[in-house]
């Protein structure tokens, strides 16, 4: 049940994007990056990534950037994992027994898959928009690194 890194970074980015986009236009990478203190090629990569499947838009040249479109705020946090790369497998036993299943559980067997699946239905149910509704006056500093 742990996100990968791509997800986090293309959702931190996707959120500076909104917040900072605000009567500005297009975000530059430099700028999401160095605000954010995240590796500016890795991700570069990623917002490209999120470009390609129609979350966010972008422009070259110099007063290019990244942007919001109609579909940025209703994607779901399950839509980003999926985009961003696997999660780890949440099928994976808690204990990290190869034979945990069912049939042979282990002994939270039975507790983890009923956290796992609050787990999948807050992912599913969750949209970037919704994040941004209950962001503070403090909401860029929640999602630097600093």
């Amino acid at each position: 049940m742990v996100l990968s890194k791509s997800f986090g970074y293309a959702l931190r980015g996707i959120l500076y994007i909104a917040v900072a986009q605000d009567g500005k236009g297009r975000i530059q990478l430099d700028e999401i990056s160095e605000v954010l203190a995240l590796p500016r090629f890795f991700l570069g990569k990623i917002m490209r990534r999120l470009v390609k499947e129609g979350v966010l838009n972008s422009c070259k040249g110099h007063k290019g950037g990244f942007s919001l479109n109609d579909r940025t705020l209703k994607t779901t946090l399950s839509e980003l994992v999926d985009m961003t790369g696997n999660s780890e497998s949440i099928d994976v036993c808690a204990l990290r027994l190869k034979k945990c299943n069912p049939q042979k559980p282990c002994p939270v067997h039975f507790q983890i898959i009923l956290i796992r699946q609050q787990w999948n239905d807050l992912l599913a149910e969750k949209t970037i928009g919704d994040i941004l509704e209950n962001g503070g006056p403090d909401f860029i500093q929640s999602i630097t690194a600093n």
